[in-house]
């Protein structure tokens, strides 16, 4: 057997981690996961070890049987990952680019020349003169947690004393919300898939149409650039998720993750190279992959859990009604609000898929039974 071939190690073993395994295996690239647990997603169907992503010692000896370290979540410590980047491992994306996915302000400031909520670092009431305002937790935040609207001095206070530092932002009553997936590579190569509107629910993302109905050509192209631009500014080696308002022709640039995304799921079915495949790419240093769409529109569902358990009797309704559905299970336990799978269709009648989508959604997650 052939040693040329890389291992990639990706620290995090959840659902982003399980949809990395197909594109790796067809390019016979190996992956090793560094799990929690080894129940998790990933680690039911992939080489793993198990092991705390917050201790050095067990990083380092899984760093030393990888050629690239890579993630699928932000919670590693960036002392970690500059411990990796001192030993001379190669991580991607680094710590100097990472980091403004784990910090919240950081990435403000570091984005300032782009357009963005107007914002502010406040650690008391009388830094803040008008309200509502959106407050952010500036690390460990995501799905909707660790962002709060805040409507009073009074709000702001109780919120200020469980958290003694907030970024506090202005309320942008925005039409609706997209996300542009980004691809970099070390010297530089970069794409974009078509810009996608990302619906959301209690703060959890429950449908993305791709390419976004609502935006025009022009926007679109102003969308993409400002991705484009963007990577370039943080240089992140790898996928990324840039995440925006869109308030009439304006744009406002909200979040980064800087890993395979939940608005890029759609990109499995619906782009030549899927956001896994061209992580892996990225981060591999190998050409990047086309990234144009293999139908008109794709729609994505999320499903999450509810009262039913089975996931596997609803193929059985599910297939019969709508052959061309695409499932992906993530095999985790169900529960209120997780995220357990998704669905995809692809076709031309927005109005036919997105209804497709949310009844195949609905009939999962146990809210209507036919």
């Amino acid at each position: 057997m052939s040693k040329a071939f890389p291992t990639v190690g990706i620290i995090g073993a959840g659902q982003l981690a399980r949809m990395s395994i197909a594109p790796a295996t067809a390019l016979g690239v190996d992956l090793l996961l560094l799990a929690a647990d080894s129940n998790d997603s990933a680690a039911q169907v992939a080489r793993h070890i198990v092991g705390d992503y917050n201790d050095l010692k067990t990083v380092r000896e899984f760093a030393g049987q990888c050629d690239v370290i890579t993630f699928e979540h932000e919670l590693v410590p960036l002392s970690i990952i500059r411990a990796l980047e001192a030993d001379g491992v190669v991580v991607r994306p680094s710590s100097a680019a990472f980091e403004f996915s784990q910090d919240k302000a950081a990435m403000r400031q570091k984005l300032q020349a782009f357009p963005a909520p107007k914002f502010q670092i406040v650690t008391s009431i009388d830094q803040v003169s008008s309200f509502p305002v959106i407050a952010k937790a500036i690390s460990g935040g995501y799905d909707g947690r660790g962002v709060w609207k805040v409507n009073s001095e009074k709000e702001l206070g109780e919120l200020l004393q469980k958290i003694s530092k907030l970024l506090i932002e202005e309320l942008i009553e925005f039409d609706y919300e997209i996300a542009v997936m980004v691809a970099r590579s070390p010297h530089g190569q970069a794409t974009t898939w078509a810009p996608t509107q990302t619906v959301q629910k209690d703060g959890i993302c429950v449908m993305t149409v791709s390419p976004a109905p609502q935006l025009s050509a022009a926007l679109s192209e102003k969308a993409q650039k400002l991705a484009l631009d963007i990577a370039s500014e943080v240089s992140v080696v790898g996928v990324m998720a840039v995440e925006m308002f869109v308030k009439g022709e304006n744009l406002f640039v909200n979040e980064l993750a800087m890993r395979p995304h939940n608005s890029g799921h759609w990109t499995i079915e619906g782009s030549s190279t899927s956001q896994f495949e061209q992580h892996l790419r990225a981060v591999l240093d190998l050409p990047l992959g086309e990234p144009s769409m293999t139908a008109p529109i794709a729609v994505m569902g999320n499903v999450l859990g509810g009262e039913k358990t089975d996931m596997y009797r609803p193929y059985l309704h599910l297939m019969a009604r709508t052959p061309a559905l695409h499932f992906h299970q993530y095999k985790k336990d169900v529960r209120p609000g997780r995220k357990i799978g998704h669905v995809t269709l692809l076709g031309k009648d927005l109005v036919e898929l997105t209804h497709e989508v949310q009844h195949a959604v609905d009939y999962m997650s146990g809210e209507i039974d036919e």
